[in-house]
Order: C-alpha cells, then sequence, then structure tokens
C-alpha cells in the first residue's frame, strides 16, 4: 500500500479548516441559537471523544458526565437562571458515588475513584473553557474579542505546522510529540501575533488589549496542544477521532483553543472589565 501523499493531506487539512473557519467566523456573527449550537455540539463531540480515550482505561458514567455538561453550558446562555457551576459539579459528583454503590451492591466491584476522576475531568477540561468561550460572545466587544481569539489560535497553529514541518530541527517535548520543535513552537507564537495583527489593521482596531489574545494564544495554546498530545501519548491513539479530515477529531482540531478560551475570558471578561 502506498504511503500516504503530504500534498494531498495539506489540501485536504486547507478545505476542512476553511470550512470550519467560515463556519466558526459565521457563527459568532450570527450569536444567539447559532453560536450556542456550535459551541454545545463541538464541547459534547470533544467530550466523546475525551471519554472513549479514557474508557480505554477507566469506567465511566458518561450519561452522567454529558448531563452535567449541558447544565454548565444552560446555565451561561444570557436570560437563564444563573446556576452555580460548582453546585452542578458537586450534585453530579454524588451521582457518580451513587451509581458505584449501585455497582457495588450488585457485583460485588465499584470504580469510583477513577469513574469521578474521569467523568468530571472531562467537564473540566473541555466543557468549562468551551463554556467560556460561550460567555465572550455576551461581551460589549464580544465578536471583536472572539473573532481575535480564533484568528490567533489558527494563526498559530498553522504556522508552528508550516515552519515545523519547513525548518525544524530542535525537538521541543520529544517524549510527548516527537515533531514539536522550537522553530514549530517559535513560528506559531509569532503566526499568532500575525493574525491579531491582521484583525486589528482590517477592522481598524487598537493594538492594546487585542495583542494580548496573541500573547496567550502564542504561548497557551502550545501547551494545550502538548496536553492533548499527553493524554494520547499515555493512551497509545494517535488521534482522539476521525471527525475531521486531515485534522482527526474535534478535540485534536480544537484542542488549544480549550486554554486560549479560559485565559481569555479571565482577562476580557474579568480582569479587564
Amino acid at each position: 500500500m502506498a504511503g500516504s501523499n503530504p500534498s494531498r493531506e495539506l489540501i485536504l487539512r486547507t478545505l476542512s479548516g476553511a470550512v470550519i473557519v467560515l463556519g466558526i467566523i459565521g457563527c459568532i456573527y450570527l450569536g444567539g441559537t447559532a453560536w450556542l449550537c456550535v459551541v454545545a455540539t463541538l464541547a459534547l463531540i470533544s467530550q466523546g471523544e475525551y471519554y472513549r480515550l479514557l474508557g480505554k482505561r477507566l469506567r465511566l458514567s458518561r450519561g452522567i458526565g454529558y448531563i452535567c455538561s449541558l447544565a454548565v453550558l444552560l446555565s451561561a446562555v444570557e436570560g437563564s437562571r444563573p446556576v452555580s457551576i460548582a453546585l452542578i459539579l458537586s450534585l453530579s459528583t454524588y451521582a457518580i458515588f451513587m451509581v458505584e454503590i449501585l455497582r457495588r451492591q450488585t457485583t460485588g466491584q465499584s470504580f469510583v475513584v477513577g469513574n469521578v476522576g474521569g467523568t468530571l475531568s472531562g467537564v473540566l477540561f473541555i466543557v468549562m473553557p468551551w463554556t467560556c468561550i460561550l460567555l465572550l460572545r455576551s461581551l460589549p466587544t464580544g465578536n471583536l474579542v472572539l473573532v481575535s481569539l480564533f484568528a490567533s489560535t489558527w494563526g498559530c497553529d498553522v504556522m508552528a505546522y508550516l515552519i515545523g514541518a519547513r525548518w525544524g530541527r530542535n525537538r521541543l517535548c520529544e517524549h510527548i510529540s516527537p515533531k514539536k520543535t522550537w522553530e514549530g513552537f517559535i513560528g506559531g507564537f509569532l503566526g499568532s501575533f500575525l493574525m491579531v495583527a491582521i484583525v486589528i489593521y482590517v477592522l481598524e482596531q487598537p493594538p492594546y488589549p487585542l495583542f494580548l489574545i496573541g500573547l496567550v494564544c502564542g504561548l497557551a495554546g502550545q501547551m494545550g496542544d502538548l496536553a492533548e498530545s499527553l493524554l494520547k501519548r499515555e493512551l497509545g491513539e494517535k488521534d482522539s477521532g476521525r471527525l475531521i479530515p486531515g485534522h482527526g477529531g474535534a478535540l485534536d482540531r480544537f484542542d488549544s483553543i480549550l486554554i486560549n478560551g479560559l485565559l481569555t475570558y479571565l482577562l476580557f471578561g474579568i480582569v479587564l472589565t
């Protein structure tokens, strides 16, 4: 069987990436139900991929995890009754304990430590960041912040890939992701700033505070990518899924946006308000 064709893979990545870009940007500007649906869909699909990976070693209460995630996402919808995230997580923890009590009583076995940790980590690692991204849309400059966030994240990913593939020599984290290099890391950092500079120029915005998004995405986003790579390395998986041609799963495509979204909300939703 012939090996994979790099040119064909690049074309496939580019086409599927373009569809994602148009869909995300369109839903940002539509807002409302469209934005909620795209965020919730990506969050739950990514969570499902995460549970599939962890399910190789752990017993998980996936249903409780999904219900918890929906409650967290809906608690962030404008006009909904505010619900404490801590309350949702605490109730979900007790629900998992009830499942394991019944399992122990009926089978003589229980897996409460792994079940609680694995199930709720899917909410904390994936759904909470997407909830923060959902909340960014409700800020006075929400559209601008979100466009800058996604543009910087994508710019970082693309430049890290291209520069790493062309000039990468020095391994960044060879025990986690052997193909990542310091040259790619620097290229990704510069790509993040380049994209936010383009947004600032095209939309005629002042550089501050949008350049903070470039800083966050150029540094933290690449760490978020490594975090998912570490998970896959430990579990012996190449991709989280096969949903997106040329990219893998939703978690593979949107791993960097998770930490970027958390930190951007911290900056623009809390610190700078």
